[in-house]
């Protein structure tokens, strides 16, 4: 069929832009979010954390996941053995991180797995592997080694924010470089002197993924921004700028039918060291933050250790405090014989909240010079953006009706309706779901929602429950 001019002049312009879209670097303003500015930020300075006695590798950090276990209780492993594998795709293990002996595998209702807990020996004792040349190594051979080593599960994908599924391919592999949440690790100072392993990684991913890896980096970003063999995309603005959403949403958005694969950019490192030594150095440099916190800074610490050989000796000993693996708006609840989430790069340590506030001193009534709020209802916002404030983990509330305010919009840097998603979620609307963009979010996408929203609602678990429908129902 033959094209008028003005038709060839309209195609070829097409054909620019999405050229533009697929293969040029991006930079990106958010100007919706909100940064909460909490006191206890890490200093740049790390210690090493004494080996915890114990490790555990937990089924309930990986969503979804059916464990079948490969050790028994008593045997011993070394770094790198597996553990236990996904029953749905056995091709998919997971490890251990530490040498030593299963000390016991705890079990729930209906035998349900729960956690492994390993004693370590504290032997570098690795499972025997040798260095991957990435290069002359097909996508094939590259996923097999990422299989068999255990280092798979740190791959995640959307939608449904799980591990990804290894038998599918990706339309792009994504690493978002920064954190935005508050009290958030810098990477830039974490990995500095790992650009060897990281580029390792990305070049491994880019086989896999036919040369489509998305690096999201802060535009002061002084190490990931001369890595190669991906497209570099810069994101500024408030949180949440640095969730992986926010930059999939902005550069390459997730169609039904679509998957995309994300790693964390510290597991893209232990990733690349494995390929370069053939080694599972199961390890993180963890930001321990907080107000309660007596010097926050960072950490070097094992996946799975226990809380309380992170946090002894550090905290201000109030006894009114809440330990969180993670970040104060999606980590969880830990006790002090509770252990590092498998995901988490970040332990935080703020006062608990558990105690009534008078209404006309501190509670609703007071001035608030104290609180922090993204509305101006205290006179808080008149100060300074350096003003930094310590918040308790009190919700100053009940549960109640959803009201239409608008606010979820102000802090939700999507082109998604968020009220109308969250009720669609709630009311398991699948139809509404799938209209409204739920292949694009993740729980974490939302947790600023769930901070400003006067409902009360955990929204993130009601995105979290429409997920696994979609996924029980639409996958």
């Amino acid at each position: 069929m033959l094209l008028t001019k003005g038709g060839a002049i309209v195609i070829f312009l097409i054909l620019s832009v999405k050229l533009k879209t697929n293969c040029m670097s991006q930079t990106v303003s958010i100007r919706k979010g909100l940064d909460i500015r909490l006191v206890g930020e890490a200093a740049k300075q790390t210690r090493d954390v004494a080996p915890s006695s114990t490790i555990c590798l937990s089924p309930l950090d990986f969503h979804g996941l059916n464990p079948k276990m490969v050790v028994k209780e008593g045997e011993a492993v070394k770094i790198g053995d597996p553990i236990f594998y996904d029953k749905v795709n056995e091709n998919i293990k997971f490890c251990s991180p530490v040498a030593g002996t299963v000390r016991s595998i705890v079990r729930g209702e209906k035998r349900k797995i729960l956690q492994v807990l390993i004693d370590n020996n504290g032997q570098q004792d690795y499972k025997a592997a040798s260095p991957v040349n990435v290069e002359n190594s097909s996508a094939e051979q590259l996923l097999e080694t990422l299989l068999s080593a255990g280092l798979w599960p740190f791959v995640k994908q959307r939608p449904l924010d799980v591990v990804a599924d290894p038998t599918k391919t990706p339309k792009a592999v994504f690493i978002s470089t920064f954190d935005s949440a508050p009290l958030a690790p810098d990477y830039d100072y974490v990995l500095a002197g790992r650009e060897n392993d990281l580029q390792t990684a990305i070049n491994a991913f880019a086989k896999l993924a036919g040369g489509k890896v998305h690096l999201g980096v802060n535009p002061n970003s002084k190490i990931f921004s001369g890595l190669k063999n991906a497209q570099i995309n810069k994101y500024s603005g408030k949180h949440p700028a640095g969730n992986v959403g926010v930059q999939i949403h902005h550069v390459n958005p997730i169609n039904k039918g679509e998957f995309v694969w994300t790693v964390n950019v510290q597991d893209l490192a232990i990733i690349g060291h494995y390929l370069n030594t053939g080694k599972f150095v199961a390890k993180r440099t963890i930001a321990v933050t907080g107000s309660e916190v007596s010097t926050p800074q960072y950490a070097n610490v094992t996946i799975g250790s226990t809380m309380s050989s992170i946090l002894s000796g550090q905290t201000k000993g109030a006894g009114q405090e809440r330990w969180i693996s993670g970040n104060v708006l999606t980590g969880d609840k830990k006790d002090a014989d509770g252990y590092l989430g498998y995901y988490h790069n970040h332990v935080t340590v703020i006062p608990e909240g558990n105690q009534y506030k008078f209404f006309l001193t501190t509670g609703w009534l007071g001035l608030g010079f104290d609180k922090f709020s993204n509305s101006r209802l205290f006179p808080t916002f008149l100060m300074p953006s350096s003003k930094k404030f310590v918040l308790d983990t009190n919700t100053n509330g009940e549960e109640r009706a959803f009201v239409v305010t608008g606010e979820l919009d102000r802090v939700f840097p999507f082109d998604i309706l968020p009220m109308q998603l969250i009720k669609a979620a709630i009311t398991n609307d699948i139809d509404g779901m799938e209209n409204l963009g739920i292949y694009e979010v993740a729980p974490e996408d939302f947790a600023l929602c769930e901070y400003v929203c006067t409902t009360k609602v955990n929204i993130q678990e009601k995105i979290r429950e429409g997920l696994d429908l979609i996924g029980r129902e639409c996958m």
